[in-house]
């Protein structure tokens, strides 16, 4: 929990090493559940992409004492997965 509520306030300072160490982490786990749902590497590529980059442009809509960046990046996964996999 520490270490999510470290990477939060460098995120919401903008520093760029801080969404480098979150995608180094937590990047395998997005894009595993992307590719589950999707069934395609192609999605799920775009996916994790789509993931981090709305944790870059717009870190507060995390917040860390409601669960963890991981689980939080996840949802935000499953979610645009499921609308790719029903747009198909």
């Amino acid at each position: 929990m520490a270490a999510d509520l470290d990477l939060h306030a460098r995120l919401v300072a903008g520093d760029l090493d801080a969404l480098a160490a979150a995608y180094d982490e937590h990047s395998p786990f997005v894009y595993g559940v992307a590719v589950k749902i999707t069934g395609s590497r192609a999605f799920a590529e775009e996916i994790t992409q789509d993931v981090f980059v709305a944790l870059w442009e717009r870190p507060l809509s995390y917040e860390p004492r409601h669960g963890s960046l991981r689980g939080w990046l996840v949802s935000k996964a499953l979610h645009a997965s499921a609308v790719r996999a029903e747009v198909g």
